[in-house]
């Protein structure tokens, strides 16, 4: 029986130096991901990339399978961060208002690098982080839960939980097709126009 890959890294940096240095190796790895998929990454390529010894990349990451599950984890936080802060703040904004912006902000999220976001998709069963970005999809659930209670008065709705996962569900589908697939949706301005109407009719509320 094959003995699966080490994902984690050996060491977390906590100097600035080695925090430069596991910053300039991920950077790398994107780079060499994008340009040569998995199957053409190694760690002596990714450490030429970055400017580094390849014995400085094993002393934080044991293997390919660990650099590209520490790209995706950083990913997948950035994604997390940028839509958790918006939704913070247009909680208390007009509804379509809040809804434009919020659809707004994870379409440009997902148009700043489409290839680096399509390669780390096709990643994430290979390097076993399906259970993080589960994790992270059920955070984003409960916020957008609470904010549609919260202004269930103005709203076509019974069940929020159950709005936000079809809500939640539904605007991931399309950004991650989009990069997957269709790329160049991201510069049409019909993408954002289009989601935004979708989310509106669901949720029963005018045009803004």
């Amino acid at each position: 029986m094959q003995r699966q890959a080490r994902t984690t890294p050996r060491k977390r940096p906590t100097q600035e130096r080695s925090r430069a240095t596991v910053d300039s190796i991920l950077q790398a790895t994107a780079r060499v991901l994008v340009k040569h998929g998995f199957d053409g990454l190694t760690t002596n390529l990714v450490a030429q990339t970055a400017g580094v010894s390849v014995g400085s990349l094993y002393q934080y990451f044991p293997n390919k399978s660990a650099l590209v599950a520490a790209l995706i984890e950083r990913h997948v936080d950035h994604m997390t961060s940028l839509c958790l802060g918006e939704l913070t703040r247009v909680a208390q904004l007009p509804v379509a208002e809040a809804i434009r912006s919020v659809i707004e902000v994870m379409i440009r999220a997902h148009a700043v690098q489409p290839e680096l976001h399509r390669v780390l998709t096709e990643q994430v069963p290979r390097v076993g982080r399906m259970a993080k970005l589960r994790e992270i999809e059920a955070l984003v659930e409960r916020v957008v839960a609470g904010l549609l209670a919260a202004r269930r008065a103005e709203l076509a709705i019974e069940d929020p939980e159950m709005a936000a996962f079809v809500l939640v569900s539904a605007i991931e589908a399309i950004t991650h097709r989009a990069a997957l697939l269709s790329p160049e949706l991201f510069h049409d301005p019909r993408l954002v126009d289009e989601t935004c109407a979708m989310v509106r009719r669901y949720l029963g509320v005018a045009d803004g």
